[in-house]
């Protein structure tokens, strides 16, 4: 049987990741709570509202700092109502901070000192999309995975690899490796939620850093071309609303 077993959602695009046990999904809408925020750098160039969605390039990127990759987060509401996240890494001490509040940003800025290369656009802010999520689609779409896929991509590698690399929301287990490239114009039941898969991701060098060190030390994208493609998991759309679960059945197109 093919069950959900993991949710990952990012509070900071690019800065942190959190597990999650249970949440409820919305039609039309993001993950609650990923990449509700992103930090922007010096050569960003929006385009249409300030507090509209833009492109990833603006933002500060594990492909850019692939120290970013082992940053973890937890958010939780304040009484005052803010959502303070904490982070953590393994070559600076924690920050706890609200995006929202004044200040943050200053807090944010220095502590991304000690990770962000001091070579790379520098940050100049934090960001946050009125219309929702900060992802690297405009539409509002989620990540899904598969542990077959990925453990493909382990063999091809030779090694190892944590399934954090891919930053992705959902994590399937119990399917065939690249079944879920099958799925698109589909729907599937996670849950209490259905979804219609529509695209599949296609990667960049983020994936070749360790999430725990930070650190490049695997080549996927060159695993991926083996299959004359650089693509890992499908983006799929919520259609109906309901609770998902880690350990939820999964229902999959026949």
């Amino acid at each position: 049987m093919t069950r959900l077993t993991d949710i990952w959602r990012h509070p900071i695009k690019s800065i942190g990741r959190e597990a999650l046990d249970r949440i409820t999904l919305e039609p039309d809408a993001w993950l609650p709570g990923d990449r509700l925020w992103a930090v922007p750098h010096e050569k960003a160039a929006f385009e249409g509202a300030a507090d509209s969605w833009q492109r990833c390039g603006n933002f500060l990127r594990c492909a850019n700092g692939p120290g970013l990759m082992a940053i973890t987060a937890t958010a939780r509401p304040r009484e005052d109502g803010l959502l303070e996240v904490t982070l953590n890494h393994p070559e600076t001490d924690s920050l706890t901070v609200a995006p929202d509040a004044p200040g943050a940003f200053d807090a944010l800025k220095t502590w991304l000192g000690a990770i962000w290369p001091a070579d790379m656009p520098a940050p100049t802010g934090i960001y946050r999309n009125a219309g929702g999520s900060l992802t690297d689609n405009s539409a509002p779409l989620l990540a899904i995975h598969n542990h077959a896929s990925h453990r493909a991509v382990e063999e091809r590698v030779g090694k190892p690899l944590s399934i954090l690399r891919w930053r992705g929301n959902l994590w399937l287990d119990g399917l065939g490796p690249w079944q879920e490239f099958e799925w698109i114009g589909k729907e599937i039941r996670i849950g209490g939620a259905v979804l219609k898969v529509e695209d599949r991701i296609t990667r960049c060098k983020a994936t070749m850093a360790n999430p725990e060190t930070g650190q490049r030390d695997a080549d996927t994208l060159k695993a991926l071309e083996t299959w004359d493609h650089r693509d890992f998991g499908v983006l799929a759309r919520v259609i109906q609303g309901g609770e998902i679960a880690k350990g939820d059945p999964v229902q999959v197109p026949v």
